[in-house]
């Protein structure tokens, strides 16, 4: 009887404990983490995963495996091609018309909603560390540690929720290679988090923008290597394709490396390998050496992010975190690398207009898929809350892409894509305009419209138009073809219809509207 007892008893205990087991487990919160992980300018040419003349070139295992393990968006766009609009963009999940920053010179206002606060209130543990570029003090992160303006790449300066009102004397000064340090410090981020709740760790390089500086183990990468020329490298003029504006040439890429070269000290950055100087040279040499330049330290910059990228994950494998971490690579924006005898972004052709993206989550997602989709950057919010189960705010103007990860697109998903870069010059003018899966249409209405940082001087009005099926490069404007005036005319009721959804309408300029209209 007392061995009867001691076993009922025991029995009790057990279920107890179990019992206790279960409200503890019941305790964890299993939804998914989220690693963004965003670099400035690195456009999709330089990645390796999208073909073109770089593919054989690029320095990419990291990118690569992520591919191989994720799925690679072939259509993924930014709403404004400049860094401080699109970075906006991601974490409102608003276009520039709704969240107020437009251009370079604009602020993310504090009190902004953005999906950092929503997934904070819900739950998520969250964090921003790297480049932020929006000015004002970031809000909705438990932790930031961000580069001051557009930072340095080397002994980066960081400021954190402590110094961020403290004069510049008090800043932290770290030792190293900006990604590096940007890495370093969100993997030490990671070991103070608590391992029940959720995650959101915004890791936001500032390689590849200009000036393209790498460390020193990518030195010798490219070393007496001739990189492949883009078909158009030898555009010169508006003449050559139609186009309505003359662009940001690589020449002027050139001056700025001569100005560094004579007084290194007295110029706005630091660039790698220099003297750099075209005296002497032809037009035709001159386009040839500086694109050689600029491609090489490109690709070397983004080596160094590749690497990073490389840590975080062996990071996620040794945690035991990877399997329930959904991990995304993106750029803020493209990038022209000698395309069109362009550098620089901005514009709606497509080595600006497309972000490269890939996203591996090993719980839901069946990886080495591609997905061609048209998904826009206010989209991303909207599928961080689609992870985190949380309820989409009215002012979103994004769509969660969950089911088309999953293979199973909504029937009323959009065809096309609404873009508009708001920071006015003469050489890039304002403009607005939509793409779909083969037309691309666009109105340079050059003008300022009271936009912060933007030239007074106005343009000539002009219509771009380009069959990206017969033309992928953007070669040849055929606004004008009688073959193409009945697809223009249908694009320029589904511009108008778009601009009426997102609330874009220039109701102040109604000479922008007429034009949609009447020509």
């Amino acid at each position: 009887m007392h061995n009867f007892l001691l076993k009922i008893a025991s029995l009790f205990l057990f279920l107890l404990i179990l019992n206790s087991c279960k409200k503890e487990i019941s305790k964890i919160d299993i939804r998914p983490n989220i690693l963004f992980i965003m670099s400035d300018d690195h456009t999709s040419q330089a990645w390796g995963i999208y073909g073109g003349v770089l593919k054989d070139y690029v320095h990419n295992p990291n990118i690569s495996k992520l591919a191989d393990e994720g799925i690679v968006l072939n259509n993924a766009f930014c709403t404004n091609s400049i860094c401080v609009p699109s970075r906006a963009a991601i974490l409102t999940g608003q276009y520039s018309n709704k969240n107020g920053v437009y251009t370079l010179n604009d602020a993310l206002e504090s009190d902004s909603l953005n999906i950092a606060k929503i997934l904070k209130d819900n739950g998520y543990q969250t964090a921003i560390i790297g480049k932020w570029h929006l000015k004002k003090k970031p809000s909705g992160f438990d932790y930031f540690n961000i580069l001051h303006d557009q930072g340095r790449y080397w002994d980066p300066i960081l400021r954190t929720s402590d110094n961020f009102d403290k004069p510049p004397v008090e800043w932290d000064i770290h030792k190293g290679f900006s990604a590096d340090v940007i890495t370093d410090l969100s993997i030490k981020w990671l070991d103070t988090i608590d391992r029940s709740k959720p995650f959101m760790l915004m890791t936001h390089f500032k390689a590849t923008h200009e000036p393209f500086d790498f460390p020193g183990r990518f030195k010798d990468l490219y070393k007496d290597q001739i990189i492949p020329e883009p078909e158009n490298l030898y555009d010169f003029s508006p003449e050559t394709t139609g186009r309505s504006f003359t662009g940001q040439k690589l020449e002027n890429l050139a001056w700025r490396w001569e100005q560094a070269s004579a007084d290194p000290d007295k110029w706005w950055c630091k660039y790698p390998e220099l003297p750099f100087l075209t005296k002497g040279m032809d037009s035709i040499t001159t386009r040839k050496d500086t694109y050689q330049k600029l491609v090489k330290d490109f690709m070397r910059s983004g080596a160094a992010i590749d690497d990073n990228i490389g840590k975080l994950l062996d990071y996620l494998e040794k945690s035991g975190l990877a399997e329930n971490t959904v991990v995304i690579y993106t750029a803020d924006q493209g990038y022209f690398l000698g395309e069109h005898g362009f550098f620089d972004k901005r514009l709606i052709y497509e080595e600006s207009l497309r972000m490269p993206f890939v996203i591996r989550y090993p719980k839901e997602l069946k990886g080495g898929k591609r997905i061609d989709d048209i998904i826009l950057n206010i989209d991303f919010a909207s599928l961080f809350a689609d992870y985190a189960n949380v309820q989409l705010p009215s002012s979103f103007q994004g769509e969660s892409f969950r089911k088309n990860l999953e293979g199973n697109s909504p029937k009323n998903w959009r065809k096309s894509a609404y873009y508009r870069y708001w920071q006015h010059h003469p050489v890039r003018p304002a403009h607005f305009g939509i793409r779909n899966d083969r037309y691309k249409l666009a109105y340079f209405y050059g003008k300022a419209l009271n936009m912060t940082g933007s030239s007074k001087e106005n343009t000539e009005p002009a219509w771009e138009f380009y069959d990206l099926k017969k033309d992928p490069y953007e070669n040849h404007n055929a606004y004008n073809d009688i073959e193409y005036q009945d697809i223009i005319i249908k694009m320029k009721i589904e511009l108008q219809k778009q601009r009426e959804y997102y609330g874009d309408i220039d109701g102040n300029y109604p000479e922008i509207q007429e034009a949609i209209i009447s020509n």
